[in-house]
């Protein structure tokens, strides 16, 4: 079996519901939760609480919290959506709820957009690229390039143009509950930016028309594919919580293959790269995927950064990547993995700790199914650390990097240059996770009152 590829591609708390009549004098109308350590607040205005991961740390996360009426908004449709985002430079202090679902392959009128609409005069066609760069005549020695790799390139521009939102500064994008909110088929670019708050939405479906060959990339070259549901670019201080994160309607195995590769039209669910820094990722709900979470985008990402807190987050039916992390100072805690094959997606493994890196991963809960190998749960390249107990596997405490170890040649490090204190909520086992989590996580659990 080829190696698995470790690149992008080329281009480019828990709450409880409180009644109306818990709200204080002066709190906006709208969807209210109970945060144990901010006391009665509205969903929309809800920052991140003291202590609550990475993204706590210094000036904190609210996001659109201080936004005035003019810069409240309510979204329904994808042009609505790119108003309401304005200018990714203009720093003023926005909330956008999110109604209802969001097709980002629509036109500004509402029109459904396809692949071939995107395509259209460029000169672009699958057949001809195939031709263009079948390895039997044009080698596996160099990258794609001349006349159809340029059309494949306008092609990916026009849709990149359509499905691509840029979140500014200072920014909470919610989705309003009970409405199925949430983008299918788009990205949130939370790019050079700080403070930006992203909470129960679902995210589906996203997809690029127009993956790139790479014949360098791996043993027999890859399929690379552009976009992620939510990708951090060099952003800092966000909270992402409450959402759902899927490929549904369409999974991996319906991807056909090309030179004996899998054409991947998905990318990650939830990136973290080019030096990000400073996020909490809580009480999500991340399944049926491959490459779902990617911490560092190279060996030599950043120094100094690429901090993140995943707390309470469930991963059902993911390969890889959950996370993925280089180089930086990561805290898993309190997560659930079920291990399970689902919808095509058959685990690798959970954790890697490559580059350097420097987690801590503790009180997590792994459902491991009949025949799985406890070994496999982690990864590395033998230069990152995971520290951390608490870990259960079927209800029982494990060592996982004991286990990984004694199976791999490259040895995952047992000790970290740091201890977490941003731990608000840390529950000190794991063994209630599948239980409570199959309950609090995921868009559609905060509620309106």
């Amino acid at each position: 079996m080829p190696a698995p590829s470790h690149r992008r591609s080329l281009r480019k708390r828990r709450a409880l519901v409180v009644s109306a009549a818990a709200v204080a004098a002066g709190t906006a109308a709208g969807a209210l939760v109970m945060n144990a350590n901010a006391g009665t607040v509205d969903l929309y205005h809800q920052t991140l609480a003291a202590k609550d991961g990475w993204a706590s740390s210094g000036t904190g996360t609210t996001g659109g919290a201080k936004a005035d009426a003019a810069h409240t908004f309510t979204v329904s449709t994808r042009a609505q959506l790119v108003k309401a985002l304005g200018s990714a430079s203009d720093t003023t202090p926005r909330i956008i709820k999110v109604k209802g679902t969001i097709d980002a392959n629509t036109d500004d009128s509402g029109k459904k957009l396809t692949c071939a609409d995107y395509s259209a005069g460029t000169g672009y066609s699958l057949p001809a690229y195939l031709k263009a760069f079948d390895p039997a005549s044009y080698g596996r020695a160099k990258l794609p390039s001349g006349t159809q790799e340029t059309a494949r390139d306008a092609a990916q521009d026009k849709q990149a143009k359509n499905i691509v939102f840029k979140v500014p500064s200072n920014t909470s994008v919610v989705g309003v509950p009970g409405t199925k909110a949430g983008i299918t088929g788009g990205m949130l670019q939370i790019q050079n930016v700080d403070n930006v708050i992203v909470r129960d939405l679902t995210f589906s479906a996203t997809e690029d028309c127009f993956p790139q060959w790479d014949p360098t990339d791996g043993d027999d070259g890859n399929w690379n594919s552009e976009y992620d549901a939510v990708t951090l670019r060099g952003a800092s201080h966000v909270w992402a919580d409450h959402n759902t994160f899927t490929d549904a309607p369409r999974f991996d195995s319906a991807n056909p293959a090309y030179f004996g590769r899998e054409y991947q039209v998905h990318d990650g669910l939830l990136d973290i790269t080019k030096g990000s820094d400073l996020v909490t990722v809580s009480y999500n709900q991340f399944t049926a995927h491959d490459k779902t979470m990617l911490i560092g985008s190279s060996d030599t990402d950043s120094t100094g950064k690429l901090r993140v807190s995943i707390h309470h987050n469930v991963w059902r039916g993911i390969t890889q990547r959950a996370p993925l992390a280089r180089l930086g100072q990561i805290h898993v805690y309190n997560n659930l993995y079920d291990t399970t094959k689902l919808n095509g997606y058959t685990p690798q493994y959970s954790i890697n700790s490559r580059a350097k890196a420097q987690v801590v991963a503790e009180n997590n809960y792994w459902t491991v199914p009949s025949g799985g190998k406890t070994a496999k749960l982690l990864s590395g390249d033998g230069t990152g650390s995971i520290a951390g107990t608490g870990n259960l596997v079927n209800g029982t405490t494990t060592d996982l990097v004991a286990a990984y170890n004694e199976a791999a040649s490259k040895k995952i490090k047992t000790t970290v240059n740091w201890t977490p204190t941003l731990t608000a909520g840390l529950e000190k086992s794991a063994k209630n996770l599948p239980t409570t989590l199959g309950t609090t996580t995921g868009a559609e659990v905060l509620k309106e009152s």
